[in-house]
Order: structure tokens, then C-alpha cells, then sequence
């Protein structure tokens, strides 16, 4: 949490957005909430309360997006938004990017990969629980995309598809 807040509250201070979307509900085992937690710390930091817009009920990827985007709702005109910022684990971006483009189409989309594993991005395959993250994507990406979870990102190359997924 300490690197997402980090990056965020960075963002900010570079006029990078002025709103801020903090989605996530109570995850492995918490007793408040994620997105609870994420905004209490980056109010301490210094981020204003009022630029802060919490979605507390999510529990996957999916439910960021489509409870967050309702949350938006409530807060601000969804047709005045015509770009969004991700920050998000660093392994997870292209999913993160398909969830949007698949939940929330027609935005301008960019990412901030938040790389909270202590070694380069490059560098992902030397470090276990950052290797372990990695695989992981490769395999729930083709099956979330047959499920109807995702969509390919407007602009880019499919995702690959090694044939070696179970």
C-alpha cells in the first residue's frame, strides 16, 4: 500500500489528475475496507479529502471498475471524464487497461505501474512472488478473455496466446 499511495499522491502534486478513484473493498482478510485504508493514508499524506472518491464493496478487478465507475457517477458527470490514469500492480497493467476497455469503453487510458517488489520490471523473472504475479496474468488473461471479462485494448496487439495455459 505504501507505493500505491506514493505514487498517487506524486501524481497529484504533478496536476496528473484532479480527481482520484480509490476502489476496493474489504480483501483478504482486512477489517476496513482497502480503499478505506488507501484514502486515510494519502490524507495524511496531504491529498485533500475533497479530490478522494472511495468504492469500499469490491473484490476483484471487475467490480473496481463497474462499482467504481457508479461511485464516479455519483461524484461527477461520467460524460465530462474522457481520460483515466490506472495505478496499479505493475504485473497486472494489461489486464487492468482490458478490464477498462472491456467495463468503461471510449476513455483515453493510461497506466502507472506501481512496482512494490524490490527489483526491476525487467528483472521480474529473478524474484519469486514477482515471477509467481507474472505467470499468473498469463494465464488468467486468455481464460478471462473467453469468459467475456475483458476486451483487447483499442490500439494494441492481442494478447499472445502461448497455447501452454491449462
Amino acid at each position: 500500500m505504501p507505493e500505491f499511495c506514493d505514487a498517487a499522491y506524486g501524481l497529484w502534486q504533478q496536476g496528473m489528475f484532479r480527481r482520484l478513484l480509490v476502489s476496493g473493498g474489504r480483501t483478504r482478510g482486512l477489517l476496513e475496507a482497502e480503499a478505506e485504508l488507501i484514502g486515510e493514508r494519502l490524507v495524511r499524506m496531504g491529498l485533500p479529502e475533497s479530490v478522494l472518491i472511495l468504492e469500499t464493496a469490491a473484490t476483484n478487478t471487475g467490480e473496481n471498475v463497474r462499482f467504481g465507475r457508479a461511485r464516479a457517477a455519483e461524484a461527477m458527470d461520467l460524460g465530462a471524464i474522457r481520460s483515466v490514469l490506472v495505478i496499479g500492480k505493475v504485473c497486472s497493467t494489461r489486464r487492468y487497461l482490458m478490464t477498462l476497455q472491456r467495463h468503461w469503453p471510449g476513455l483515453r487510458m493510461s497506466v502507472c505501474p506501481v512496482n512494490y517488489f524490490g527489483v526491476p520490471a525487467e528483472r521480474w523473472y529473478e524474484d519469486e512472488p514477482f515471477r509467481s504475479r507474472v505467470l499468473g496474468e498469463f494465464d488468467k488473461i486468455p481464460r478471462y478473455l473467453d469468459a467475456g471479462f475483458l476486451h483487447e485494448v483499442d490500439g494494441c496487439a492481442g494478447y499472445p496466446r502461448l497455447g501452454f495455459s491449462s
